[in-house]
């Protein structure tokens, strides 16, 4: 018995009914991307690593990232995300770019992952950015994109919604309660892992990275604080914008949302679901990325979104669309070995019209061509024997009604373009 080489560990195969979701979901990034103005651009698949190092964090450099040599033996990596790149192809052209920047951009990634539901090691994902701008307006805009995406598919405030912090705003507040600097970046890891430790295993963590019984105290007092943010102008001034364009309902403040990428410096959010607590996407602020490639200082902020969990989450929401691969397609069946170059003809006239045209390739019996049809999703079928040809004529075939018309061919074009977009 035969033995198929199975997929690469953590890979999908798209076969057609799932790559029409695939389009489906990319086309409504792109609606959104450009409703609000942004473009689209794209980066290399492989970076040398050298440009996570210094930001992305540790984890995702010697744990993530699938790091290989080239044959001149620098480290060279799939890209495990896309904002360093951004940063580099800001940095390249700084002086020649109009800002600020609106891009977006939506492709592969690769991540060295333990394969789990909503967690693979390749996926696709939005990336969205605004870059040269450092008002909370610019964050406003965002984290308005992340409500009107959720918006767009069908998604409501009670089962999403978007959680916002500001880092700057801990910080504060962790110089209020006497933390070191230098435990800055413990802390926002002890503060990440919240939800994720019993109480007492998460203080017993707190005491290991060095704090005091009175210092994790007052981090519970903050992360209990729902009002706190009334203490940072951003989130002031965000909340009020998000007010005005009506996706306030959207949107909470939480002060565990830390975002655990190094280079984030301000606002910071979650696109999160209220049930189960999957997060669908996440993003902030920050001010040095551009810099640290080898640029001039640029703020910037944006988010990512990874298609696995957005899809798991839609699924479970039953919003995915019921989509057939050849819906807006007709099939043009061989009535036999002589019509057959009528047939493709025929065919070849319509999509000159701009149809498209499945033409079956052989001459076989016209109810194996019917269930063709059927299986692949086609709902109109054309139908040319000997005495339609000779009259001009065609018959139009609803597999789904069971009826048939005909057809003169003079019309062809404009009646199958009237019936297809009846179907849409």
């Amino acid at each position: 018995m035969k033995v198929t080489i199975p997929a690469v560990k953590g890979t999908r195969d798209f076969y057609p009914e799932l790559m029409q979701v695939r389009k489906w979901l990319y086309q409504k990034i792109q609606s959104i991307s450009e409703l609000y103005g942004y473009q689209e651009y794209e980066a290399p698949f492989i970076e040398r690593i050298d440009l996570y190092a210094a930001k992305s964090g540790e984890e995702l450099v010697k744990e993530q990232a699938f790091v290989f040599p080239d044959r001149g033996g620098d480290l060279i990596t799939l890209r495990p995300e896309l904002t360093p790149s951004l940063a580099r192809m800001v940095a390249q052209k700084q002086t020649e770019l109009n800002y600020p920047l609106r891009w977006w951009s939506y492709g592969p990634f690769w991540r060295y992952e333990r394969p789990q539901k909503g967690r693979t090691r390749e996926l696709f994902q939005w990336n969205i950015d605004l870059i040269g701008s450092n008002s909370p307006a610019s964050d406003a805009e965002l984290i308005s994109i992340c409500a009107a995406f959720f918006e767009a598919v069908g998604l409501t405030p009670s089962q999403v919604c978007i959680r916002v912090n500001d880092r700057g705003l801990m910080e504060s507040e962790m110089r209020r309660i006497e933390v070191p600097p230098e435990q800055k970046r413990d802390v926002f890891r002890l503060i990440d892992r919240v939800n994720k430790l019993p109480e007492d295993a998460w203080r017993q963590y707190g005491i290991q990275l060095g704090l005091s019984q009175s210092q994790i105290g007052g981090l519970l007092d903050i992360l209990h604080d729902k009002m706190l943010w009334q203490q940072s102008p951003n989130l002031v001034e965000i909340f009020e914008i998000l007010e005005i364009e009506n996706y306030r309902d959207w949107v909470e403040f939480d002060p565990r949302i830390v975002r655990g990428l190094d280079y984030y410096t301000g606002v910071v959010f979650e696109g999160m679901e209220r049930t189960g607590g999957r997060s669908v996407l996440g993003g902030g602020h920050y001010d040095n990325l551009v810099a640290d490639v080898g640029g001039e200082p640029l703020a910037g902020v944006g988010f990512a979104m990874g298609d696995v969990m957005t899809m798991i989450v839609l699924e479970s929401h039953n919003l995915l669309p019921n989509v057939r691969p050849n819906s807006d397609t007709v099939l043009v069946t061989i009535f036999d070995k002589n019509c057959q170059r009528e047939s493709i003809r025929f065919s070849n006239q319509l999509r000159a019209a701009g149809i498209r045209v499945l033409c079956y390739p052989e001459a076989v019996k016209l109810q194996k061509q019917l269930r063709f049809a059927d299986k692949s999703g086609v709902r109109y079928v054309i139908i040319m024997g000997p005495e339609e040809i000779a009259k001009g004529q065609f018959a139009i075939k609803d597999l789904e009604l069971s009826t048939q018309t005909m057809i003169d061919k003079i019309a062809a074009a404009s009646e199958i373009k009237r019936i297809l977009a009846q179907e849409s």
